[in-house]
C-alpha cells in the first residue's frame, strides 16, 4: 500500500492542472469565509475567461476579498450562478449591480446554518467542491481550521474534492480532520488568513454590553455573535469564573478571555474544557492561538449547531443581534424591507438551543435606531423578512434597558418593547400599538 506521503505527492499539482477536472453547467461549492482557496479560484476565473468553463453554479457563504478578486470579478459575472447562504459586502455590490442594471446575477439560498450540510446530501448535487485546509500531518490528515461548518459535508459529497493546502492555516481538533485518500487533487499555496477588523465601538456598545454581562451566571456556556457589542459583552465578562464557549463562531474576544483564565470551559456539561465552534473569524493572535491547541475543538455545523446539540450543556448563553423587532417579538436580522443583507445564519438555531438548555436563555441585542437616531428598529409590525418568530424570543436589550418576552401576553410585549424604544418614537408606537388593539 502506498504510503500517506506517497498518496500525497500522487494527489499533488497546480491550481491550472486541478480546475481541469471542472466542466460547464456543474454546481461547485466554494466553501465559507476563510477556506475559500485563493488560488484554485484564480485557476477557475482564468479558465472562466479563456471561455473554456462557462455556466458554473456557485455555492458559497460570506465571500471575502479572494472572491471577489477571482470568481466574482465583473468580467466573469456573466459565465458564472452565484448563490450564497450568507451576504457580505462583495455580494451587496452585485446585488447593487443588479437594482441598477435589472438583471438577475446572484441568488439567496434561504436555510438554517444547521441544516446547511443536509442540502448537499439530499438536494443539490456538487460536481466539485474546493476548501484551504492544514498541511498534512504524519497520519495523512489536513484540517479544517478555521472552517468545519458546512464544508466538511460538501467536500465529502461532491465528484471532485479539490484542497488547497495553506501553512497559515491552523490546526484544529475535534470532528475536524480530512484523510488525504478522501480528496481528488492537492495543491499548495502559502498566504496569510484574511483578518476581519473590528468597526469603531459605538457608545451604546457599553451600556448593552454591561446589561447583558450582568445576567451571565458564573459557569455559563457562551455563544456570541460578531460585532461592537458582543465585544462589549465580553469586556464586562472579565471577572466572571468558569465560563465555555460552544458557539457557532470563535473571535478574538472569547480567545482573550480563554487566555485570561475567564473561560475554561471547566463546568461545562458536554465537551468539558473544551472550546467548541463551527467556524472562526478573526486576527492573527486568533488563528495562532487556535493552532495546534488540543482545548479548541471544531465540528460540524449540522452538530454544532443543532439546538439539541447546544441545549445539553447547561447554563446555555446565546447573545445574537437583530436589524428590527415588533411589538409582537418577531425580529429581522438578515434583511433591509424585502432585501437580502446578509442571511439567516446560526441565531435561530442558538436561540432555541439556548432556551431548552438547562437554565439557559438567549438574547438578543439591538439598537433602539438606525440612521442618526431618524429610524426606530423596534416597529409595530416588521418592514422586513422574519428571522426570528415571535414564540423563540426571549430576552431583548437596547441601550434603554432589558425586557424578557418569555410569558408576557402580547399586551405585555408591547409595552415592554416599547419601552426600549428610543423616548421621541415611543409615543408614536403606543398610539399605533392601540390601532392594532395590542393595549
Amino acid at each position: 500500500m502506498p504510503s500517506v506521503l506517497q498518496e500525497y505527492q500522487q494527489r499533488l499539482t497546480t491550481p491550472e492542472d486541478a480546475v481541469q477536472l471542472l466542466q460547464s453547467d456543474t454546481n461547485i461549492a466554494l466553501g465559507v469565509a476563510l477556506n475559500q482557496p485563493p488560488a484554485l479560484m484564480g485557476a477557475i476565473a482564468q479558465r472562466l475567461r479563456a471561455g473554456s468553463l462557462h455556466n458554473l453554479r456557485l455555492y458559497y457563504q460570506n465571500a471575502m476579498q479572494h472572491m471577489a478578486d477571482t470568481v466574482l470579478t465583473d468580467d466573469v459575472l456573466h459565465t458564472v450562478y452565484p448563490h450564497t447562504f450568507f451576504l457580505t459586502e462583495v455580494d451587496r455590490r452585485i446585488v447593487k449591480q443588479q437594482r441598477a442594471t435589472g438583471k438577475k446575477i446572484l441568488s439567496y439560498v434561504p436555510a438554517y446554518f444547521y441544516q446547511t450540510p443536509r442540502l448537499f446530501t439530499d438536494f443539490i448535487k456538487l460536481d466539485a467542491c474546493l476548501i484551504t485546509v492544514s498541511p498534512m500531518d504524519k497520519g495523512g490528515y489536513f484540517s479544517f481550521g478555521t472552517n468545519n461548518d458546512w464544508s466538511s459535508t460538501a467536500i465529502r459529497n461532491c465528484k471532485h474534492a479539490i484542497i488547497e493546502v495553506n501553512p497559515h492555516m491552523p490546526r484544529v481538533f475535534g470532528d475536524a480532520l480530512l484523510h488525504v485518500t478522501e480528496v481528488d487533487k492537492i495543491v499548495e499555496y502559502a498566504t496569510p488568513l484574511l483578518e476581519s477588523s473590528n468597526r469603531d465601538a459605538d457608545p451604546r456598545d457599553e451600556g448593552i454590553g454591561k446589561a447583558i454581562a450582568e445576567l451571565v451566571p458564573d459557569g455559563a456556556t457562551l455563544q456570541f455573535g460578531i460585532g461592537g457589542i458582543p465585544n462589549a459583552v465580553c469586556r464586562f465578562l472579565a471577572n466572571h469564573r468558569d465560563l465555555g464557549i460552544h458557539s457557532e463562531l470563535l473571535t478574538p474576544s472569547m480567545a482573550a478571555l480563554v487566555e485570561a483564565g475567564v473561560i475554561n470551559g471547566r463546568r461545562k456539561t458536554l465537551h468539558r474544557w473544551k472550546h467548541v465552534f463551527t467556524l472562526a473569524l478573526g486576527n492573527r493572535a486568533l488563528f495562532d492561538f487556535m493552532d495546534d491547541n488540543s482545548a479548541v475543538e471544531s465540528y460540524p455545523v449540522s452538530y454544532n449547531n443543532e439546538p439539541s446539540t447546544i441545549a445539553r450543556n447547561h447554563l446555555m448563553t446565546s447573545v445574537n443581534s437583530a436589524l428590527e423587532i415588533d411589538l409582537y417579538g418577531q425580529v429581522s436580522a438578515e434583511s433591509i424591507g424585502w432585501h437580502e443583507f446578509s442571511g439567516t445564519g446560526g441565531a435561530l438555531d442558538f436561540m432555541r438551543g439556548a432556551f431548552e438548555s438547562p437554565n439557559g436563555h438567549s438574547f438578543l441585542a439591538l439598537y433602539a435606531t438606525a440612521k442618526n437616531e431618524t429610524v426606530s428598529r423596534i416597529v409595530p409590525r416588521l418592514t422586513s423578512l422574519v428571522t426570528d418568530p415571535r414564540m423563540d424570543t426571549e430576552y431583548v436589550v437596547t441601550e434603554y434597558g432589558v425586557t424578557n418576552l418569555k410569558g408576557k401576553s402580547t399586551r405585555e410585549r408591547a409595552l415592554s418593547l416599547i419601552d426600549l424604544a428610543h423616548p421621541k418614537f415611543r409615543e408614536e408606537l403606543l398610539a399605533e400599538a392601540q390601532k392594532m388593539t395590542l393595549i
